[in-house]
């Protein structure tokens, strides 16, 4: 029981050379609980939604007390009553840390609930840190399975196993088979498949399975120029889709006020520094960022993650995003925002959709 279909040609976003989407992890500041985050997820959600974006994704996390979305799927299924056109998706679901049938099942519903709208984004790390990775998955090998685990997962998603397959008869609902008993036809395609990384394992594997490719850049010095070349050599057409796409994932902090995205930036920095030094992701106010007395060697990790995030006012992270467009020739690129300002955030994307004209509604 075969899906054939072609994913839509890619559509630019305003005067943009891209398309332009959104990624949030449910931000939750200090200072902020978790029913203001998860409130504030919505809006930005609604923002993104009116102004055009392509996309809404958000990451699965675990055990942060910066991050109230450890369940994206939840999440999209509230996101479907507040939008109206934004395809909405996770970025990504940790696929090691479920059952492959359980996803299968859950944004089978999703697309049930919202037909064309829903992606689905798979990655391998744990979203935590090792103790409550272990608590997830029971196991230190969790990640050798891992394309094994895609296969079993777009099998489900398709109904599709060969004979002697040992789910052969085994069938996620809602889904083709389903309709197919009903006698009804399937009008969904399913939901959009990417794999996520940031490494040129992940970029094979993407290319292999004939899978929409989504690279983090959000983590460090990922070699991404590398990455989406391998993936574009090696890329193999499947069902899904007939030539690369590929999308890159940037941080950013978007303000009129430079000092202002700077300071918002320099607090997910603090975040990141805190995660190395095995004190917790945590968005600290920027005041107390720049109290921080800082060793050298901090202040350099704090300098580089600072500088990493496009920051600025609208024209000048428009320009790294085109200059980075430009060099790696990504179809989409998703702004990644999470500082400890909600309402930055949320007033970032709207700057950026003012400055390449997206519309209003």
């Amino acid at each position: 029981m075969r899906i054939e279909f072609s994913m839509p040609e890619q559509p630019t976003s305003g005067t943009a050379p891209f398309a332009l989407s959104v990624l949030a992890a449910g931000g939750t500041g200090v200072g902020t609980t978790a029913e203001q985050g998860l409130a504030n997820t919505v809006s930005l959600a609604r923002v993104a939604d009116a102004r055009g974006y392509r996309r809404f994704w958000m990451s699965e996390h675990h055990a942060m007390a910066a991050t109230s979305v450890s369940s994206p799927p939840l999440m999209i299924a509230r996101l479907i009553a507040e939008t109206a056109r934004i395809r909405l998706g996770a970025g990504g679901v940790m696929l090691p840390n479920h059952a492959p049938l359980l996803i299968a099942e859950q944004f089978g519903m999703l697309e049930a609930l919202a037909p064309n709208r829903i992606d689905l984004g798979l990655g391998r790390a744990p979203g935590t840190d090792p103790a409550t990775a272990a608590a997830l998955r029971r196991g230190a090998d969790a990640n050798d399975g891992f394309p094994q685990q895609l296969l079993d997962l777009l099998g489900f998603l398709g109904d599709e196993f060969p004979p002697g397959h040992p789910y052969r008869d085994v069938h996620a609902v809602p889904g083709p088979w389903q309709a197919e008993q009903n006698r009804v036809h399937h009008g969904s395609t399913g939901p959009e498949a990417w794999i996520l990384g940031s490494s040129l394992y992940s970029a094979r594997l993407a290319a292999q399975l004939g899978c929409p490719y989504a690279f983090a850049l959000q983590f460090g010095d990922a070699d991404v120029d590398s990455a989406l070349q391998t993936y574009r050599q090696s890329f193999q057409p499947s069902a899904a889709l007939a030539e690369p796409r590929t999308l890159v994932s940037v941080p950013v902090a978007v303000s009129d006020d430079h000092r202002a995205a700077e300071r918002q930036a320099a607090t997910s920095a603090m975040a990141m520094l805190r995660m190395f030094k095995r004190e917790g992701y945590l968005l600290l106010p920027p005041e107390e960022v720049e109290a921080y007395q800082a060793t050298a060697q901090e202040r350099q990790i704090l300098d580089a993650y600072t500088a990493r995030t496009f920051h600025g006012a609208p024209a000048t992270v428009a320009a790294r995003l085109e200059a980075l467009q430009a060099r790696t020739g990504a179809d989409e690129l998703m702004l990644v925002v999470g500082g400890h300002s909600a309402a930055l955030d949320e007033r970032g994307i709207g700057l950026i959709a003012d400055h390449y004209g997206l519309p209003r509604d």
